[in-house]
């Protein structure tokens, strides 16, 4: 994201509306996926279907249908054997909210692109990143698919780990489309030259990568609910799973329904890189705070270091919360958390930018 800024190309007011309007609906698309998620509804929908898919279940005989397909996933016959027609169009809500919302935001980027490409509103940098964002979206929306049909056969959830990568691709993309839309509200060369911080903020914008998708097989693993203690982890600092030097291996990091060792390997590992996060990110803005006086780049670098104390906490809050089941508003707040620190931050990187 180092890309050279356009000093001579003016761009619209509507085109900033729509930049500002996208990325509110991807953050949005983001919280609703995490609903989704933690709520259990995503396997609800069985089918992949882009155009007729829009239309909901509109009678009881439709809603049967659905339903029938849902009771023949392993979901239903390992996890909610018995639930009712209520409890089901419950969980086909949010899931029918989380694809309806990726459609209406096809629509939203892709109507407003045709009508400014053929008025002649974009310079070149700016289509070719956009064609970026085009293509990037429908890479997460195809792993989106691929998520899904993870837990249609065998297992009654999706792959952890494919979970993780939809998600992590929607950020690549919710970043992408942010740090454009900067671009464009602020063309021109950065206005801090500082190396040292730009140096600084590579290493917390790689650590920063690397939580947010440990996060995600956290979620995915639901390995809140086999540790929810802290700061101890079931009364330890280490977990005795871990100090089993037999337990390293290939198969318990890809078999991890089947064993005690990934859960407590990715949880142990995203408790302690939020530590160092927090030390880094606070640093990073005491040194930020001493070396510049841009007002604007100041006042960022406090709204930052309370964003990552704030998503601390949510966290730990998540973790004691998870007793039998993980709390989903404390588990959204978290993840909408996140994306609102990636925010900031990539907002206080792009005044450092080359």
């Amino acid at each position: 994201m180092t890309s050279k800024r356009s000093e001579s190309f003016e761009y619209s007011r509507w085109i900033k509306v729509w930049l500002i309007t996208g990325l509110v609906m991807i953050f949005f698309q983001v919280v609703i996926g995490g609903i989704t998620r933690l709520t259990g509804s995503g396997l609800s929908i069985t089918k992949w279907e882009i155009v007729l898919g829009t239309i909901p279940p509109l009678n009881a005989s439709q809603w049967e249908e659905a339903f029938d397909l849902y009771k023949a996933t392993p979901q239903y016959q390992k996890i909610n054997e018995g639930m009712t027609m209520g409890e089901f169009q419950f969980i086909y809500f949010w899931e029918y909210i989380h694809r309806l919302w990726a459609r209406t935001m096809g629509m939203v980027f892709l109507i407003p692109f045709v009508l400014f490409w053929i008025t002649k509103q974009f310079d070149r940098r700016l289509l070719i990143r956009l064609i970026v964002v085009f293509l990037l979206a429908a890479l997460v929306a195809s792993f989106g698919w691929i998520m899904v049909a993870s837990g249609l056969i065998n297992r009654p959830w999706v792959n952890a780990y494919k979970l993780t990568m939809h998600l992590s691709l929607a950020l690549i993309l919710y970043s992408y489309l942010f740090w454009t839309t900067l671009n464009v509200f602020r063309p021109g060369p950065p206005p801090i030259r500082n190396p040292f911080l730009r140096k600084w903020s590579n290493v917390i914008l790689v650590l920063l990568a690397i939580q947010i998708v440990m996060g995600g097989i956290v979620s995915g693993m639901k390995a809140g609910l086999v540790y929810p203690t802290w700061p101890d982890m079931n009364g330890s600092f280490i977990p005795d799973v871990l100090l089993n030097i037999d337990m390293w291996n290939v198969e318990n990091f890809l078999a991890y329904d089947s064993s005690p060792f990934m859960p407590a390997f990715i949880q142990f590992f995203h408790r302690n890189t939020a530590y160092l996060l927090v030390l880094l990110v606070c640093w990073f803005v005491y040194r930020g705070l001493k070396e510049t006086s841009l007002p604007s780049f100041r006042i960022g670098q406090y709204f930052l270091v309370v964003a990552v104390l704030i998503q601390a906490l949510l966290g730990i809050l998540t973790v004691v919360h998870c007793i039998g089941q993980i709390p989903v508003g404390l588990g959204v707040l978290h993840q909408a958390g996140a994306l609102i620190l990636l925010s900031v931050f990539l907002r206080q990187r792009f005044f450092l930018n080359k």
